[in-house]
C-alpha cells in the first residue's frame, strides 16, 4: 500500500478543488483509492496573487477511519457516590462524553435552561430589555462561546486539540474544521452541536438538568462530600431582600467537575468561603469595534474580497506602555447584549457559519492587572469588571443600551451625535457616550495610542466612522481556581477546578481539551488504567 502526503499545493482563488484529486492522481500513479484534504490555508500577502495552499494525502487503497475507544472503569472501581459536573458549556460538555467513554454515567447541571429556551429568552431581552440573570448571553447550554462565532483556532499546542475537532464533527460540525488553518463552527451551527451532544449523554446514561444550580458544597476533613445544588424556578425572599432556594437538594457525590465559566461571580464567592484556593488572575478589557465588512474584505485582499471568504484579522499594539490587542474577531457578525448582572453593560461578538452580516466586530481591549484592581483580594477582578459594566449601564441610559462612539470622536474625547456608514449592530440599542468616562484612563489611552499604531497594518482600522461600544470585560476569567497535579483543588479534594471559568482556558477548543483532560485525571484517580488506542 501507498500512502503519499503532499504539501504545499497552491490553487489560485477560484480554482476548483478537483484539481487537487488530479495532482493526487497524477503523482500516486492511479486513481486514488484514498483521498482527503489534511490542511488548508490562505496566503494573501501578494494581493494581486491570492492563492490557497493545501496538504493532501492519499493512498491506493482505501484507509481505516480513526477510531477512538477507551478502557472503561472496572465495575468494581465504580464511584459509591455519582460524578456531578457543575457547567454546560464546552469543558462540561466534552468532560461529561469522555466519562460516558470511560463507563462512568455523571449528572451535568447547567444553572441557565437548554440552548432551545435560551434562545427565546436573548430575543425576549433584546426587546423587553428584562434580563434573566440566569439564562443569557453567558448562562445556559453550550456556554457562552454558543452565541459567538465559534471559532476553533488556539494557541495551545495540546495533543487534544485534535480531538476536540474530530469530536465537534461527530456531533454536527461542519467537517472543513479538521483541516482548516481558521476554523469555526458558527453560532447557528453550534446550536446544533450542543444540543446533540446533550441528547449523547443521555441515550447513554448520564442526567442532565437545566436551570439547576451549585449553591453549597460540603466538605469534611478536606474533601468534599456533598454538594447543595438547586432548581431555580423556585424561590422565597430572604429578610435582606435576597432570592433563597425554596428547594435545595443535598446529594452526595464522588467527585464535582466545577466547569462554571467565567462569569458565574456568585460561584466564585461561595466557594472563596468554603476555603476553595483561589487568586485574582490578569486579563483585558475594552470596547467592540465595527467597520463594514466589505472594508475590511477590501483592506485585506483587494479586490478579490468578492471571491473569497469574509476577512478576519489579528492585531496587536506595543505602542503604549500595555499592550493592546484584537480579540474574538467576528467577519460578518453582530455585537451582542452579554449581560448576566441586572444593572451592567456587557459586549460580546457572534457570527453564524455563513458570516454573512454587514459589518465585522472584534474586540479591542487592553491588558490589565492586581495594580489595576486595587486590591489583592482574590475576587479584585471580579468588582473590577462589575464596576465598568456598571459605568457603561449608566452611560447607555440605564436601559441595557449599549454606550457607543465613534473612533474619530473617541480620538478627539467628544461625544458623537451621529452614525455615519457603518450602523450599530447591538441588539439592545446604543446611546451616544464618551467612552473616556466609561473606562479608566490607562484604558482609552492605550487604546488611543493602539488604534493609529492598527491602522498602520490594516488600513481603514482607524476609519473616523468606526464604532466603538462599551464596555468588553468578559474576555476571559478573573480569577484561577488553584488546582495541584492531579487537577483537583489545592485545598478541597474531589473538586476539580476546570476549563475557562477556573482559569485553565481562553476559548472553545482549549476548554473542551480541559474536560477531556480533568475527565482523564478523575479516571485514574478512580483506578481506571488507559489502555487506548
Amino acid at each position: 500500500m501507498r500512502l503519499l502526503t503532499i504539501s504545499d499545493v497552491k490553487l489560485p482563488v477560484g480554482t476548483d478543488e478537483k484539481q487537487l484529486l488530479a495532482i493526487a492522481r497524477k503523482r500516486l500513479g492511479a486513481t486514488p483509492a484514498h483521498f482527503a484534504i489534511k490542511k488548508k490555508s490562505l496566503d494573501a500577502r501578494d494581493k494581486n496573487n491570492i492563492r490557497y495552499i493545501y496538504t493532501i494525502e492519499c493512498a491506493d487503497a482505501p484507509q481505516p477511519k480513526p477510531q477512538f475507544s477507551y478502557a472503561q472503569l472496572p465495575k468494581a472501581k465504580q464511584p459509591k457516590e455519582k460524578v456531578l459536573i457543575v457547567g454546560g458549556g464546552p469543558a462540561g460538555l466534552f468532560c461529561a462524553i469522555r466519562l460516558i467513554a470511560r463507563g462512568i454515567q455523571p449528572i451535568l447541571i447547567e444553572r441557565g435552561g437548554s440552548v432551545e429556551e435560551r434562545e427565546k429568552k436573548i430575543n425576549a431581552f433584546f426587546t423587553t430589555k428584562l434580563l434573566d440573570t440566569q439564562t443569557n448571553i453567558q448562562f445556559g447550554e453550550g456556554g457562552a462561546g454558543t452565541f459567538s462565532d465559534g471559532k476553533l483556532n488556539t494557541q495551545t499546542h495540546s495533543p487534544l486539540n485534535k480531538e476536540v475537532l474530530a469530536t465537534f464533527v461527530r456531533f454536527g460540525a461542519p467537517e472543513e474544521i479538521l483541516y482548516l488553518s481558521k476554523p469555526h463552527i458558527g453560532s447557528d451551527n453550534l446550536k446544533k452541536v450542543v444540543k446533540n451532544m446533550r441528547e449523547y449523554i443521555l441515550a447513554n446514561g448520564g442526567e442532565v438538568r437545566f436551570n439547576t444550580r451549585l449553591d453549597d458544597i460540603i466538605v469534611q476533613d478536606g474533601k468534599l462530600t456533598h454538594a447543595v445544588i438547586c432548581k431555580l424556578n423556585a424561590y422565597t425572599v430572604g429578610g435582606n431582600g435576597e432570592k433563597v432556594s425554596s428547594n435545595p437538594e443535598k446529594i452526595p457525590v464522588s467527585a464535582l467537575i466545577l466547569a462554571i465559566g467565567h462569569s458565574a461571580r456568585d460561584t466564585f464567592e461561595k466557594l472563596l468561603n468554603k476555603g476553595v484556593a483561589m487568586h485574582a488572575k490578569n486579563f483585558a478589557v475594552g470596547v467592540r469595534i465595527e467597520h463594514l465588512q466589505s472594508k475590511i474584505g477590501m483592506a485585506q485582499y483587494g479586490k478579490a474580497y468578492t471571491q473569497l471568504p469574509p476577512a478576519d484579522y489579528k492585531l496587536v499594539s506595543h505602542a503604549k506602555d500595555r499592550a493592546a490587542f484584537t480579540f474574538c474577531m467576528c467577519p460578518g457578525g453582530y455585537v451582542m447584549p452579554s449581560a448576566s448582572e441586572e444593572g451592567g453593560v456587557v459586549t460580546n461578538g457572534m457570527s453564524n457559519y455563513a458570516r454573512d452580516g454587514e459589518n465585522a466586530n472584534s474586540a479591542l481591549i487592553v491588558q490589565v492587572t492586581q495594580a489595576d484592581f486595587g486590591t489583592d483580594a482574590p475576587l479584585g477582578g471580579v468588582e473590577f469588571q462589575r464596576k465598568l459594566e456598571r459605568a457603561a449601564y449608566r452611560a447607555g441610559g440605564e436601559s441595557y443600551a449599549a454606550p457607543a462612539q465613534l473612533v474619530g470622536d473617541f480620538m478627539q474625547n467628544r461625544t458623537s451625535t451621529r452614525f455615519g456608514e457603518v450602523q450599530p449592530t447591538y441588539a439592545a440599542g446604543t446611546a451616544f457616550a464618551n467612552l473616556h468616562e466609561v473606562l479608566p484612563q490607562a484604558v482609552t489611552e492605550t487604546l488611543q495610542f493602539a488604534l493609529t499604531d492598527m491602522d498602520k497594518k490594516l488600513r481603514g482600522f482607524a476609519a473616523s466612522e468606526a464604532i466603538l461600544t462599551a464596555v468588553e470585560s468578559r474576555t476571559s476569567s478573573p480569577v484561577r481556581i488553584e488546582r495541584d497535579e492531579s487537577l483537583q483543588s489545592v485545598t478541597v479534594k474531589g473538586l476539580y477546578p476546570c476549563g475557562e471559568g477556573a482559569g485553565y482556558a481562553g476559548g472553545i477548543t482549549s476548554s473542551a481539551a480541559d474536560g477531556l483532560r480533568v475527565a482523564e485525571a478523575l479516571f485514574t484517580h478512580l483506578g481506571g488504567k488507559d489502555d487506548s488506542n
